[in-house]
């Protein structure tokens, strides 16, 4: 064999070794690529869940002020009349 065949030999299996690192990365890409998707929808059923749990709260405290100001409706007066002096008094700084 000649130097020149060795040569193309070498350089044939260096091509073969690249190709098979190549197909190894891009099946690795699309692992993680799955793995990540998987994660993703994850975190978006939990920030789903939040949602969910963070609209029934508020629907209470909605609920619970709705009552408060039937209830005392005065005090209710009150507390907003000082809120928006104070709002007021903030905005109004220079």
């Amino acid at each position: 064999m000649s130097t020149s065949d060795t040569k193309h030999d070498e350089l044939a299996a260096s091509k073969e070794s690249v190709m098979e690192a190549y197909d190894k990365l891009m099946e690795a890409k699309s692992h993680f690529r799955k793995a990540a998707e998987a994660a993703g929808m994850d975190l978006k059923q939990d920030a789903v869940e939040h949602l969910a749990k963070g609209r029934d709260k508020a629907g209470e405290l909605s609920t619970q002020a709705d009552a408060y100001m039937r209830e005392k409706p005065l005090a209710t007066l009150g507390i907003a009349f000082a809120a928006g002096f104070i709002l007021s008094q903030l905005l109004s700084r220079k």
